[in-house]
């Protein structure tokens, strides 16, 4: 409680910050007023605007951050079972790891076309590599004493990774799903942008762009400010939560 009335603090502070210097500007063109932008949120919820681009979001978010994940746990068995696995992983790793994911978009538009499937792909671009790698670098970094452990009991295959692998790596997955989270979150607004600008139609990128043509800049800092606070949502109560009950309960530190 005290380290969210901290936070809460200071993000009070920040708003007034932001109403004080956007009153003395004095321009809405150019930086808005927060009241200006709350209020521009408020009226974009109502209407039921917001709401529609960021359910059209986060149905393409899940999917892609699914898709992505299911992948690297595929990668990451593959690279488990065998050294040559491990090999083909730290490869694939180092020489797409390094690649931004919205750059693939405009070969993903070339090879699925205008829709959904473009923006999963760089989606899923995004995802697989932060998760396969940090999760193999946690297997990899296990202790011997504790794989021991788990055969010496008789674990069965399935039980032997539920049991000792997933729990004993979890700190270092936990990072890889947030890498990987906060990527795909990046990646999927500046895609919508451009898919938005192509097709007409989209989530929350979508939603900015058609507000800055319009001129209404409250409107486009009301969406930069829901995408912000869906971040801290995600970042400060979902994985927040995970963790208080996995790595703090296990006594681990991510």
């Amino acid at each position: 409680m005290r380290e969210a009335s901290r936070k809460g603090v200071l993000l009070a502070i920040l708003a007034l910050a932001w109403e004080v210097y956007a009153r003395s500007l004095d321009n809405d063109l150019v930086f808005p007023t927060f009241s200006a932008t709350i209020a521009a949120l408020a009226a974009s919820i109502v209407s039921g605007e917001l709401p529609r681009a960021m359910a059209y979001t986060l149905s393409l978010l899940l999917k892609g951050y699914v898709v992505g994940l299911a992948l690297a746990a595929l990668l990451t068995a593959v690279a488990s079972a065998s050294r040559i696995g491990a090999d083909l992983l730290e490869t694939l790793t180092s020489m797409f790891n390094p690649l931004p994911s919205i750059a693939l978009l405009p070969l993903a538009l070339i090879w699925f076309g205008l829709g959904d499937a473009s923006v999963i792909f760089v989606l899923v671009h995004a995802v697989l590599w932060a998760v396969a790698l940090n999760t193999h670098s946690g297997f990899r970094a296990l202790s011997p004493t504790l794989k021991m452990v788990g055969q010496n009991y008789g674990l069965s295959a399935a039980s032997y990774v539920t049991r000792i692998l997933i729990p004993g790596a979890f700190p270092s997955i936990l990072t890889g799903l947030k890498v990987g989270w906060a990527f795909a979150w990046r990646t999927l607004i500046a895609a919508e942008l451009v898919f938005g600008v192509s097709s007409g139609s989209g989530g929350i990128g979508w939603y900015i762009f058609e507000h800055k043509n319009q001129l209404l800049i409250p409107n486009v800092f009301a969406g930069l400010l829901t995408v912000i606070l869906f971040g801290l949502f995600v970042e400060h109560v979902v994985f927040k939560t995970i963790e208080n009950r996995t790595v703090r309960r296990w006594g681990m530190q991510v």
